[in-house]
């Protein structure tokens, strides 16, 4: 589906305006580490064009050995700064979330919730507070971010409401979800107006609009994410390449969102303090699959070659 851009009428207080690349996003990331572009903020019927200087950020894939600390807690000093920050699954996205809210508000608080203890050591090398899903919270946060993915929850919509209990309402709370969600197949024109899969008709997307729901409740915003990609080793653009061949169609286009641009944007959204609104991000630069495996050859950071696309029938912009 094709995202398209629609007029933004709400100050984002920006103080100057960047020009797009000529060249598509997906390739400046594959060709270097570091750049300034134009990132696009939507919501219903309202789009903001916010410029800023992405930043490289380490994640270590490495891991700690130790059992679940079901007993500890979160904030055990009870103070809270006005700007701290608890981010619910601080993967790749809450990483570089913490780390643009780091310099965002220099000597503030962020705090890490995880599944395991895996990565504790090296949220802790990052400046994150680590804590274990079920700890005991000592006080509730004025910013928190669910960046958590569902496909390690047995009840997301539950985890969410979990998240949202944590939050004092002062800030902001942030819900990242995904554009799929939205009921277009034709590589047409999508917007936040856009209708949505009903209820009942995919698993995948009752688990989101469910979380969704719960976000909305408590006042919190929800940002739908074009997929999500970072250039040398996640994105689909990597299952495509160890695949070789994929039986999909050529022509299906999708909308692309680089991972650093995706943390500019939740954290553009979280300073402005907003309540109960739906934005949808994405790079405003939509390609085909076979566009972008074009791009991939072109990059020439990948050794691979990838052979093509073999699906002729199969629907097409979901």
């Amino acid at each position: 589906m094709n995202m398209a851009a629609v007029t933004f009428t709400i100050s984002i207080s920006i103080s100057s305006f960047t020009p797009r690349r000529p060249q598509p996003p997906f390739l400046t990331h594959l060709a270097n580490h570091s750049f300034s572009k134009t990132q696009i903020l939507r919501t219903s019927k309202r789009t903001a064009l916010l410029p800023y200087t992405t930043t490289s950020c380490q994640v270590s894939a490495s891991s700690t050995v130790g059992a679940p600390n079901e007993g500890a807690e979160i904030g055990s000093s009870g103070l809270v700064g006005a700007n701290d920050l608890l981010i619910v699954g601080p993967g790749v996205l809450g990483r570089l979330v913490a780390q643009k809210w780091h310099e965002e508000h220099p000597g503030c608080q962020v705090y890490g919730q995880t599944a395991t203890t895996d990565h504790h050591d090296e949220l802790t090398n990052l400046g994150i507070n680590p804590s274990l899903k079920g700890a005991t919270l000592t006080h509730e946060f004025p910013y928190v971010i669910f960046c958590a993915p569902p496909s390690r929850s047995s009840n997301y919509a539950g985890d969410v409401r979990q998240a949202a209990l944590s939050w004092n309402g002062e800030g902001s709370f942030l819900f990242t979800s995904s554009s799929a969600p939205y009921d277009c197949d034709n590589n047409g024109q999508c917007d936040e107006d856009t209708p949505i899969v009903p209820i009942g008709r995919s698993p995948k997307t009752d688990v989101l609009l469910k979380a969704e729901a719960v976000v909305l409740e408590f006042g919190g915003c929800v940002v739908r994410l074009a997929g999500l990609y970072i250039s040398f080793y996640r994105g689909a653009h990597v299952y495509w390449l160890k695949k070789g061949t994929v039986e999909a169609r050529p022509d299906h286009i999708l909308n692309l969102l680089h991972y650093e641009d995706a943390a500019s944007l939740s954290v553009a959204i979280l300073k402005k303090k907003l309540r109960g609104r739906i934005f949808l991000g994405c790079d405003n630069h939509p390609l085909s699959r076979q566009e972008v495996m074009d791009l991939v050859a072109k990059s020439g950071k990948f050794s691979k070659t990838f052979e093509g696309f073999t699906g002729t029938s199969v629907p097409l912009g979901l």
